[in-house]
């Protein structure tokens, strides 16, 4: 072992000395930042004293997080080729959105519809998650479907009512309605394919609008709370629905607040489960923000999307789902896609991330402000809770204001090849370019009247400097 006693350890004060030298007149407070919700970030941190606190994704011996490919590419015949890619590409599962305008999905609006999109894919072996919208429930039987009643199947039905909920602003149906569907047509597969997660309680619609971490945190762990209590209603066991519903969190290029807002949300998570009687074990999956892309020297997406699959891993994700560093612009090319999986493959075979349990751990900021998050967002599922949970919430405006008040508080980004360091000249970006075919799917409107709510609109934080 080397010999570190020429290297004595340097102490705050030493530090506190070399820092005002530099800082001049100017207080050492001058170097204090809080985060968009006004949580405190301070210049410098001890080492934690109690590290491992928090609850911790279980290291696997075969791969440390599963590789999740998302897929959007309107014409199915299409799709089925990225997927096939994907998976002999190296990435582990499929997630497929569907959309039967084919404006913001694949185009499919029944079973055999989405048969043609997984043709060749061996449901056994690669999982294969849905985002589907208010049309979930119907997605989620044609899945059934062409699983063909297979135990062995690994599906990720992925049912999310609130999030269009959230992201629209608008319910065909009372959205309570939309839940007890969801929930009843859960509970009936679940009985043929023990291993299905049937619900993403994701709080994404949150950051893509702006939102802060903590109200991130705290509406996935109410639509938890909301999808849990449908399912118990429904028929299943308390302990069983809570470990069919997923966590859906953003992973986006401030990586250190990303691998904090994780840990955090298991611990929330955990807290909510153990008072429910369930086992506290979360589900993450982690996908990369839409609102960090620029159109701009878009080739820069690189980077923040490699920030934001490093801080997905670091922070303990099951599954991550890395976006295309052209979704900005457009549908992406096979090396677009190419990219976005070798970056996670990357980030697990050769820079070895997640072969250690939590390795944030014990460090004094992660654990300073993995602590913040979750006393923060514990906070906001109380209030969302007392309102009478998320569609309530929704439908008020609280969860907007808090959305809207963190969006104001951020302060100007510096956003590299946007307004700091932009290139003196525009190089080219490739994009797959589609016409978008309509196909005809049942409506996925319930009997009662329509529900509404404030829309979460996304934002770019790019877009003002773009135009």
């Amino acid at each position: 072992m080397a010999d570190t006693s020429l290297f004595p350890p340097a102490t705050e004060d030493a530090w506190r000395a070399l820092v005002a030298k530099t800082l001049g007149e100017a207080p050492f407070s001058s170097l204090e930042k809080t985060t968009a919700e006004g949580l405190p970030i301070a210049p410098l941190y001890p080492q934690a004293e109690a590290p491992a606190r928090f609850p911790t994704r279980p290291v696997s011996a075969e791969r440390a997080w599963d590789l999740r490919a998302l897929t959007t590419h309107p014409e199915p015949g299409r799709a089925n080729a990225e997927i096939l890619a994907d998976l002999e590409g190296g990435a582990a599962s499929a997630l497929v959105r569907i959309d039967p305008t084919g404006q913001a999905g694949v185009a499919v609006g029944s079973a055999d519809g989405l048969a043609r999109v997984l043709g060749g894919v061996i449901l056994e072996l690669a999982p294969v998650a849905l985002d589907a919208g208010y049309l979930g429930p119907k997605a989620a039987d044609w899945l059934g479907s062409v699983a063909k009643a297979s135990p062995g199947a690994k599906l990720r039905f992925h049912m999310d009512p609130l999030s269009s909920f959230a992201e629209t602003g608008h319910s065909p149906g009372p959205i309570e309605s939309h839940m007890v569907s969801a929930a009843t047509v859960g509970v009936r597969l679940a009985e043929t394919y023990p291993q299905a997660q049937l619900f993403l309680a994701s709080g994404r619609a949150v950051h893509e609008a702006g939102g802060g971490e903590a109200l991130e945190v705290a509406f996935a762990a109410a639509s938890a709370i909301a999808y849990a209590k449908a399912l118990v209603r429904a028929g299943l066991p308390v302990g069983e629905a809570f470990a069919r519903i997923t966590l859906g969190l953003s992973a986006d290029a401030e990586y250190l607040l990303t691998i904090a807002k994780l840990r955090a949300a298991r611990a929330v998570f955990a807290r909510v489960a153990t008072a429910c009687g369930a086992e506290p074990a979360a589900r993450i999956e982690a996908r990369s923000s839409r609102r960090m892309l620029a159109v701009r020297d878009a080739w820069t997406n690189m980077i923040r999307l490699t920030a934001a699959g490093f801080g997905a891993a670091v922070g303990g994700a099951d599954a991550v789902v890395l976006g295309n560093f052209t979704d900005s612009i457009g549908l992406p090319t096979a090396f677009a896609r190419r990219q976005s999986r070798n970056t996670q493959l990357v980030l697990m075979e050769e820079a070895h991330v997640g072969r250690v349990a939590d390795p944030a751990a014990g460090s004094g900021y992660i654990e300073a402000m993995t602590d913040r998050i979750a006393r923060a967002a514990w906070e906001s599922l109380q209030a969302i809770e007392a309102a009478g949970g998320v569609p309530r919430a929704l439908a008020n405006g609280s969860i907007a204001r808090e959305v809207a008040a963190a969006r104001a508080a951020r302060p100007e980004p510096r956003l590299v090849g946007v307004n700091a360091f932009p290139p003196d000249k525009e190089s080219p970006v490739e994009v797959e370019r589609a016409e978008p075919r309509a196909v005809e799917a049942p409506s996925p409107a319930l009997p009662g009247p329509d529900g509404d709510a404030v829309p979460l609109r996304p934002i770019r934080l790019a877009e003002a400097f773009e135009a």
